[in-house]
Parts: structure tokens; C-alpha cells; sequence
């Protein structure tokens, strides 16, 4: 159980325009377009105190695969390090870091900054699928945006310099973890990861229940837990935002907005990313990304000043 008592100075926002990681290019355009959309000044009107740390180098996709590892992994490597580095300045000030993809890898990212500042922290996952995809089972998708959580927890094939890349490792337990919102069959196909999980379905049929048993099991964690949320966890026929899209099996953006604002209202509430938001599959006038960024500062407005 986290500690209440500590300082908090609000919330430090930064961006990693990266597609290093992902299937094809777009990825790197989402923190930019967030900004544009008015995150930060939304969240200042919503009361929230902001640091705005700026993005990070764009890392744009590139075809770049060896012939027994997924594509660009060393890039992949130096772009998760460099963003631990500059979220790791975020949480030594004392603020909760709001980190804006980018791709999902960045929870590997979010999870080692707090560890090396010695803090364990818990993960609620939300996301349309569970990103447990190794390597050996997945030759024809070489792609370690599939594949962040099982690097998290350093399942046996876990690309090394990957898995390593934190100051503990493994740098998660399923002890530690809820998978949340999750429209595909369930990843863990080796029955190596016993974690709490609440499909699609059972967020929508009971949204409250749910994120109070999510934000219980991570809490289970030292010092809080962060919240990963990747927007594919939404319907893409409600909110076409996510790069890798769910037709009618996601949640709404009401739906979610209620069950992680449950979870930003617990005092173990450290963080949170905000990823896989792709531009270019969205609604060229603006009208998509303004909607994320409606949903992220209602979800955000709920934590503790």
C-alpha cells in the first residue's frame, strides 16, 4: 500500500513521438497532435497544476529487422531508455507523470523510472489486448508492440536487451498487474501470468466493480500503481483514434471515463501513459483528438490534488 503522506507538485506531461516499435508509421505524430487538440491547457482549466517537460526525439517506424529478433529492436531499446531517463526526472521532482505516445512499450518505460528511484509500483493495463506475445510464438509479427507487457514481466523468450533495460528485473509481477478492458482471447497461452483480468465485457456490464477489484489488486504493489491506457481499448466505430482498431468490441468513451476515474481517484495513484493514439486513422478536422483529450482530463480531474 502506498504511502499518502509523501509530496506531490502535480503532474509532469511528456511526450514520446515514437513508432519505433509499431506496425507501420503514425504513432510519432500522437503527442503532438494531443497538444494541438489543448491537453495541457485542459488540464490547467481543470484545476490540475502542470509541468510540460516537452517531447522527446521523433523515432519514426523503419523496416529493420535481423533475422532472429523482432523489427529495430535496438532502437526500440534506446528510445524506452531514453523515455525511463526523462520520466525519471518527472518523478524525482515529486510529480506524477503523464507520459503521451507513442507506442505501448512505454509502460516498460513508466514502470523502471519508478523503480529507479526505488519505488515498486502496480499496473492496471488498459488495453484492447494484453501485449504477452513472444518473440518464438509470433514469427510472422515481429513486432514488439504486441509484445511490451511480456518484456515487463520477462517471460521466458523476452528479447534480452529489452527486458534488461530496467534497474531490477523482472521489472513486474502478475502479482502486480490487472488486465483491463481487453477484447481479445486471452494472450497468456503458456499460463505463465496469473493475473486479475476483466475482459470488454465485464468492464461494460459493471464498470464500478471492476476498476474498484482493478485498482485493489495493483495497489497490492509498495508504493501505488500507474495506469497504461492504449485507446484501442475503445470501439473504433465510437472513436476511430487507435492504431491497431477494435470494431465493435471496445469499451465507449463514457464507459472508460467512469471505470479510470475510479482508479485516478485512489491515493495510490501514480501515473499514467497515454498511447497508440494514431492520427492518421482519426478525424482530420481535430474532432478525434479533442475527444481523447476530453476523456484523459475527465479521467485525471478525479486524482488527488
Amino acid at each position: 500500500m502506498a504511502d499518502d503522506t509523501s509530496p506531490r507538485r502535480g503532474w509532469g506531461v511528456l511526450g514520446v513521438p515514437s513508432s519505433a516499435a509499431a506496425h507501420w508509421p503514425g504513432l510519432e505524430k500522437g503527442p503532438r497532435a494531443l497538444r494541438e487538440a489543448g491537453l495541457v491547457e485542459a488540464m490547467r482549466s481543470a484545476g490540475l497544476s502542470v509541468v510540460d517537460h516537452g517531447d522527446r526525439t521523433e523515432a519514426r517506424f523503419r523496416a529493420a529487422r535481423s533475422s532472429d529478433e523482432p523489427n529495430d529492436v535496438a532502437r526500440v531499446v534506446e528510445v524506452v531508455r531514453d523515455a525511463a531517463d526523462a520520466i525519471g526526472e518527472i518523478v524525482a521532482a515529486g510529480r506524477r507523470p503523464l507520459v503521451l505516445g507513442g507506442e505501448c512499450t512505454l509502460a516498460i518505460s513508466l514502470v523502471s523510472a519508478f523503480a529507479a528511484a526505488g519505488r515498486e509500483v502496480g499496473v492496471v493495463y488498459v488495453d484492447g489486448g494484453q501485449d504477452l506475445q513472444l518473440p518464438g510464438d509470433h514469427p510472422d509479427e515481429p513486432i514488439l508492440d504486441s509484445m511490451g507487457m511480456a518484456h515487463l514481466l520477462d517471460l521466458p523468450g523476452a528479447v534480452d536487451a529489452l527486458a534488461g533495460v530496467g534497474p531490477v528485473r523482472p521489472l513486474l509481477t502478475p502479482d502486480r498487474v490487472c488486465f483491463y478492458g481487453f477484447a481479445e482471447e486471452d494472450e497468456d497461452v503458456h499460463g505463465l501470468v496469473p493475473s486479475l483480468r476483466f475482459t470488454a465485457g465485464d468492464v461494460t456490464a459493471d464498470p464500478v466493480a471492476t476498476a474498484v477489484h482493478a485498482a485493489e489488486a495493483a495497489s497490492r504493489a509498495r508504493d501505488g500503481f500507474v495506469v497504461h491506457l492504449d485507446v484501442d481499448v475503445l470501439d473504433y466505430l465510437l472513436l476511430p483514434a487507435a492504431d491497431v482498431p477494435q470494431y465493435g468490441r471496445g469499451l465507449r468513451v463514457a464507459t472508460l471515463v467512469q471505470a479510470l476515474g475510479i482508479l485516478a481517484a485512489r491515493p495510490e495513484f501514480a501515473g499514467m501513459t497515454v498511447v497508440e493514439f494514431n492520427p492518421d486513422h482519426a478525424a482530420a478536422d481535430g474532432s478525434t483528438a479533442r475527444e481523447v483529450v476530453r476523456a484523459v482530463v475527465s479521467i485525471l480531474a478525479h486524482a488527488r490534488r
